[in-house]
């Protein structure tokens, strides 16, 4: 896996480009290995903009999505892009007693799932999602994000 890490924010304790790339990696493990995936990490103005042009809700969030959509007959390795908001996770890791590193982990990986196709719409995209989401980080030794 390719990572363009792009960081667009000024917030303390961001994970580093060893961290995503591992939690990324764990998410996009049977990807090609020419695949490229954008990871940009930016503050609260930005991902509140996104959010509600793209889905309408006008309000910072954790963590956007964007699949690449290639054109007819064009292939390109491209996965798409994962947009992170620092100080979301940083609050959200505070409000919910969870370690920092584990929430990065959590919303990298939750974000590379949807680049995959993956949704949490109905409750058995959810399921399904959440689980892989839990079995995913138990494997870089996180505990379970949804207890």
């Amino acid at each position: 896996m390719i990572l363009d890490l792009q960081i667009a924010s000024n917030a303390p304790n961001l994970p580093s480009e060893a961290e995503l790339e591992r939690w990324a990696g764990v998410a996009l493990a049977g990807q090609p290995e020419d695949a490229e995936l954008t990871i940009r990490i930016v503050d609260e103005a930005e991902i509140q903009q996104l959010n509600r042009d793209y889905r309408g809700k006008d309000y910072p969030t954790n963590v956007l999505s964007f699949p690449f959509e290639a054109p007819p007959g064009l292939t390109l390795p491209l996965l798409g892009d994962v947009v992170i908001c620092a100080a979301v996770v940083a609050r959200e890791a505070q409000e919910q007693d969870k370690p920092l590193a584990a929430h990065w982990a959590h919303m990298v990986i939750h974000g590379c799932l949807h680049l995959l196709g993956h949704d949490h719409i109905a409750d058995h995209e959810a399921e399904q999602m959440e689980g892989l989401e839990i079995h995913l980080l138990a494997a870089l030794g996180y505990a379970n994000p949804y207890q």
